[in-house]
């Protein structure tokens, strides 16, 4: 498991300009996001986001305080809150596991998955990654009262950056949003701060500025889908 750190920006002919000068482009991908909640948002409510992309799983968890984040000060700390942590799980098990806590916290109790499907998923053992993907989509499906609330696919170039670890996407999803995304992965339980500050020299390399947080593609996919939801998210802090 690791943590996602990552700052969004609006990316300006400047800063492509800079960006594809030192930058080097590892390509680009096309992909679509299946975004998938209960019908009373319970995951979200909670900061937690399940995904299907290219077919597989993919679970993101607001990430509490890390080691080497803790007592920021001044301009480390405004370059923070620019910035998002995120738990990621790709393991199939794993997000099963994490959904039932999630969804038993909130008082969802609707799992009606089969004693073998949910047999298959705590021992997984001996299961092939296309049988253990069938498994979990009909135990999420059935048993777990979850529901595709979000579709859209994303256009993204991929740039490597002269910062060991540091990744740049630039995506433009279907919807008619642009945003850039300066990324670095760090182990769990890593140095969370030594990743911040990576992503606060590359954003001022880049000419990135303001102190304003740039809304990523779910924010504004949410704002013109879901505005009550969206709302309602703003209001917990949790967009």
């Amino acid at each position: 498991m690791s943590v996602e750190v990552e700052r969004k920006f609006v990316c300006n002919a400047n800063s492509l300009k800079t960006l594809e000068e030192i930058g080097v482009c590892a390509g680009q991908d096309q992909f679509q996001d299946r975004y998938f909640d209960t019908p009373q948002f319970d995951l979200t409510l909670r900061d937690v986001w399940l995904r299907q992309r290219k077919g597989h799983w993919e679970l993101k968890c607001a990430a509490a305080t890390l080691r080497g984040a803790q007592e920021t000060r001044g301009e480390r700390a405004e370059a923070a809150r620019l910035c998002t942590r995120y738990k990621e799980m790709t393991n199939v098990a794993d997000i099963h596991r994490k959904l039932r806590e999630v969804l038993k916290d909130a008082g969802e109790n609707k799992f009606a998955m089969s004693e073998c499907c949910h047999q298959k998923l705590t021992d997984p053992r001996g299961l092939g990654n296309a049988e253990m993907k069938c498994v979990l989509e009909e135990g999420w499906a059935t048993g777990m009262n979850l529901v595709c609330f979000a579709e859209f696919t994303t256009v993204r170039r991929t740039f490597t950056w002269e910062e060991d670890g540091v990744h740049i996407d630039l995506d433009e999803a279907d919807f008619g949003y642009r945003v850039g995304e300066i990324e670095v992965l760090v182990p769990e339980g890593g140095d969370v701060q030594a990743a911040l500050d990576k992503i606060e020299r590359t954003a001022k390399k880049l000419g990135v500025t303001g102190d304003q947080v740039v809304d990523g593609k779910m924010s504004v996919y949410l704002q013109r889908n879901y505005p009550a939801h969206y709302a309602r998210l703003l209001s917990q802090h949790i967009l």
